[in-house]
């Protein structure tokens, strides 16, 4: 096996999907960078910057290749021809009014999901994020960042742990090498991470510390309104001097989720395991009798923000979702009459005039 391969993360997961074992040579690769219309594929003798098929390029979005994924080029090496099956895949709605899943980032191992110890902290965006990581089938790790500029950080921390029962939660101060073990920690290997969070929350810094490097520039929130400037522009996989691959993955100021109705009820555990309590199993925790959930709020043992949160991201999902079955079933009807208007005219021998 080539030793960049196994670098970059082959394990046998993506072993076993290949048919010609003679594409490791120079056209199998791993998506290292998209921008745009050009994707950057790290293969096993080179780099290359390569375009899509003609065939991925009509795909749905969330069938396109986005950083992380592992890919075949065509013999040419100049396009991809096809993306392997995923072991994971953060992804989102996309922003606006479409109805249509965008990957984020593939074949992740661990999300730090980065916040930082000031008004930009809100436990709704982590619940939000974890539920999205949960859905993606990778392990999530909150990442505490300015640890240095405030003189709560236990709240800060007791706060992030309250978001999702037994989440990892790590404190550093970016620019002090001393409080990154814990972080370290968690990349082993070839293990892929993803960086996500806010814009100005410290992604870029830690992952400038990370890799002992400069790959990223970096900024800061702003003072008045604490929301940060955009300093990472796409997302590119970067590998770590320690081992290891890392993916920075620019703020989004949407973060939308659907069909994640088991993630939901892993973030919220705690509001799942009351609802077997409550005198109606179909109970929905507004202001029905015998509500277990609303009776744990009353007692102080559950915060009302928190079933807010549940409520808010519960209606998203049921909302997002119908959309997106509305879609595929309107997909698959058209699919379905073009495939009978071909079916008839092979059928009847009628052909388009001139």
């Amino acid at each position: 096996m080539n030793e960049l391969l196994v670098k970059l993360g082959f394990v046998p997961f993506f072993a076993q999907q290949l048919s010609d074992l003679s594409v490791l040579e120079s056209r199998l690769g791993r998506v290292v960078s998209v921008q745009r219309s050009v994707i950057g594929v790290a293969c096993s003798d080179q780099r290359r910057s390569v375009e899509l098929s003609i065939n991925l390029q009509q795909a749905e979005p969330i069938d396109r290749p986005t950083v992380g994924d592992w890919v075949i080029l065509d013999e040419t090496r100049t396009r991809i021809e096809q993306v392997l099956e995923r072991k994971s895949l953060f992804k989102r709605i996309g922003s606006g009014n479409t109805t249509q899943f965008q990957p984020i980032a593939a074949n992740i191992d661990v999300v730090f999901i980065v916040t930082s110890c000031n008004d930009e902290f809100k436990e709704s965006r982590l619940e939000r994020y974890l539920a999205l990581c949960n859905e993606a089938g990778a392990i999530p790790v909150i990442i505490l960042t300015k640890v240095d500029l405030t003189d709560d950080m236990s709240s800060y921390i007791e706060r992030a742990r309250s978001v999702q029962s037994g989440v990892a939660v790590e404190g550093v101060n970016a620019l002090d090498p001393s409080t990154l073990d814990g972080v370290k920690g968690w990349i082993e290997g070839n293990a892929t991470i993803a960086l996500v969070g806010s814009s100005g929350v410290g992604k870029s810094t830690l992952l400038n510390a990370l890799a002992e490097d400069t790959l990223a520039l970096t900024g800061a929130i702003r003072e008045d309104d604490k929301k940060g400037r955009h300093t990472t522009t796409h997302r590119e996989l970067y590998f770590l001097p320690s081992g290891g691959l890392i993916i920075d993955v620019p703020g989004m100021r949407e973060l939308r989720v659907a069909d994640v109705d088991d993630a939901l009820g892993h973030v919220f555990g705690d509001i799942e395991q009351l609802s077997d309590r409550c005198q109606f199993s179909d109970c929905k925790h507004m202001k029905e009798p015998g509500c277990a959930v609303l009776t744990a709020i009353e007692d102080g043992q559950l915060d009302r923000r928190r079933l807010d949160s549940y409520h808010k991201l519960m209606r998203e999902n049921e909302f997002a979702t119908a959309s997106l079955a509305e879609k595929r079933a309107k997909d698959r009807s058209f699919g379905k009459m073009v495939k009978g208007a071909k079916l008839h005219k092979e059928k009847t021998g009628r052909r388009d005039a001139p």
